[in-house]
C-alpha cells in the first residue's frame, strides 16, 4: 500500500506525532530550515491566542478554545513512542447545554457542575471552569513556523503558557517511520515526546516535572 502524501492545512487520516518542549532547540531548528521542502506561504508563520482547559482527572482528552470555537481531541494509542490523536468534537459559542453535558464535561472526567440554562456563552463557560476545583483555564500564545521534512508536517513554535516561555518542535504524519526518521535527522533522538496537556500541567504545577532542556 502506498503512503499518503501529506499536505499542510488539509485533512488526512489520523496522524501520529512527536513533540518536545524546552528552552533551546536552535540546532534542531537550523536543521529543520535546511531539510524542509517548500511549504505554502500561509504556514510560514502563524500566531494564535488559545485557552486550554486543564483537568486534574484527565490526560487523554485535549480541550482548547481558539477564535471562539472549542476543539477536543482524544488520545488513541502510542506506536513506537509516537502518539495518535483523533478529533472528538468541535463546537462554537454560545454552546448548547446538551453538548456540555454529553461531550465537554465527560471529556474532563470530573464532577459535572449544575447546568440550568439551555445555552451558555463563552464567558459563562469560563466562569464555570474557574469555579471548578479540578479544572483550570490556561492562556496559551503560540507563534508557529511551518516546515515539511520527510513527508512529515513540522513546526518550530514559541509558546507562552500563562506568560512562561517555552520552545516546542514537532513532527507529525500518518506514517510512524517517517516521524522516526525526521526526529533522527533533527538530532532529537532521545528527546522526550510530550503533548501540550503534559507540558501545560508541568508549567502550572499539576505535574511536578521539568523539561528536556
Amino acid at each position: 500500500m502506498s503512503k499518503e502524501e501529506l499536505t499542510i492545512g488539509e485533512i488526512s487520516k489520523p496522524r501520529y506525532e512527536f513533540r518536545t518542549f524546552g528552552q533551546n532547540f536552535d540546532h534542531a531548528h537550523f536543521l529543520l530550515t535546511r531539510l524542509s521542502m517548500p511549504v505554502p506561504k500561509k504556514v510560514w508563520e502563524r500566531e494564535s491566542d488559545e485557552i486550554y482547559i486543564m483537568s486534574r482527572k484527565n490526560d487523554v482528552n485535549n480541550t482548547k478554545v481558539r477564535d471562539g470555537k472549542m476543539d477536543i481531541k482524544t488520545y488513541v494509542q502510542t506506536v513506537n513512542g509516537m502518539e495518535q490523536w483523533n478529533p472528538l468534537m468541535k463546537g462554537e459559542f454560545p454552546i448548547a447545554v446538551e453538548v456540555l453535558k454529553n461531550e465537554v464535561f465527560p471529556a474532563f472526567m470530573v464532577e459535572m457542575p449544575a447546568l440550568n440554562k439551555s445555552v451558555y456563552t463563552y464567558e459563562e463557560f469560563i466562569e464555570m471552569i474557574n469555579q471548578h476545583p479540578d479544572l483550570q483555564a490556561v492562556k496559551v500564545y503560540k507563534k508557529r513556523l511551518g516546515y515539511m521534512v520527510n513527508n512529515t508536517i513540522c513546526e518550530y513554535a514559541e509558546v507562552l503558557i500563562n506568560g512562561a516561555k517555552l520552545i516546542s518542535i514537532n513532527s507529525e504524519s500518518t506514517e510512524v517511520e517517517d516521524i522516526t526518521k525526521t526526529v533522527a535527522d533533527l538530532a532529537l533522538t532521545g528527546a522526550e515526546n510530550i503533548n501540550y496537556l503534559q507540558a501545560i500541567k508541568r508549567v502550572i504545577g499539576m505535574i511536578d516535572k521539568g523539561f528536556h532542556n
